[in-house]
């Protein structure tokens, strides 16, 4: 099933998705990517998902950075992914998992298929008047949506300077509020995970060559750009010590509101002792103290 996506009903009006522009940069730079990107903390996986095993399916999977957590939580995961050389990394490093070569915007699954849609680090490129409908069809009732951003922790002075010659790649205060406003999904309710990335003088450099501003200039730029953050690496890291990159793993998740619901947009009451895949979860992570060091 690796291969070969089931039969679809996508929603009217679905389409393929952006095919050019930053949304589909990651291709050309995809090893770069895998390397050089933070993987997520096994309590926000389990905050997305929950820990009783369910069926996930993972739009805009990239090389799989979210879903190893998520088949190591023992969820039943199909990951989607409409840029091939990113999904084929993500098929070479987890060959069991169903995958698909598609878009948030016309899903390969049936109706109410699935349990947990999540989205990690891709939602902001969606279209989402397309794909939030498309989501809220394969989800079945009390389904979720859950969507995550690793963002780098800037309170640190080091981390600043950092993401001013990089490029932060936050999405605003609110990167869900797409979510919010939806008719098709209720309260959206949000945590956040501290976690670190270590990185050393080459992983740092795939870092760079793996941010969509940075894969989409010409290569003497690129190359440019990549060896002012190793100067930068220089003079602020630790040599083959590396460096501690300080992210948060900011999560949000909403329950789909189904069109046959009852009065005022209420769920049908779930029998007593029925599974919630979302209710078993993990510390929010806002017990554990960030040690903020500045390395200068």
């Amino acid at each position: 099933m690796a291969d070969q996506a089931p039969e679809t009903s996508p929603s009217p009006g679905a389409s393929d998705g952006p095919a050019t522009g930053p949304a589909r940069s990651f291709g050309a730079v995809a090893d770069a990517y895998d390397r050089g990107r933070p993987s997520y903390p096994r309590e926000a996986a389990a905050w997305l998902a929950g820990t009783d095993a369910c069926t996930v399916l993972e739009v805009g999977a990239g090389t799989g950075k979210l879903t190893r957590a998520l088949v190591d939580l023992g969820h039943d995961v199909h990951a989607t992914e409409p840029d091939p050389a990113l999904l084929e990394i993500l098929k070479r490093d987890l060959p069991d998992v169903p995958v698909s070569e598609s878009p948030a915007e016309q899903l390969p699954l049936p109706d109410a298929s699935v349990d947990v849609v999540v989205a990690a680090q891709s939602f902001h490129w969606f279209d989402h008047e397309r794909a939030l409908p498309e989501i809220a069809r394969v989800l079945r009732p009390g389904g979720r949506l859950a969507l995550v951003w690793n963002v780098t922790d800037t309170r640190i002075p080091w981390v600043r300077r950092l993401g001013a010659l990089i490029g932060t790649g936050e999405h605003g205060e609110d990167p869900a509020a797409a979510v919010v406003t939806s008719p098709h999904f209720g309260f959206v309710e949000e945590a956040s995970f501290k976690h670190w990335q270590v990185v050393d003088r080459e992983s740092i450099q795939d870092l760079v060559r793996s941010r969509s501003n940075v894969a989409l200039l010409d290569e003497p730029e690129r190359a440019a750009k990549v060896a002012e953050v190793v100067a930068f690496y220089d003079d602020y890291g630790r040599g083959m010590d590396g460096m501690q990159l300080p992210y948060l793993a900011r999560c949000f998740r909403a329950m789909v509101v189904r069109e046959d619901a009852g009065p005022a947009g209420e769920q049908d009451e779930e029998p007593e002792g029925a599974r919630d895949p979302m209710t078993d979860t993990i510390s929010d992570g806002t017990d554990t103290d960030m040690l903020l060091i500045d390395f200068r």
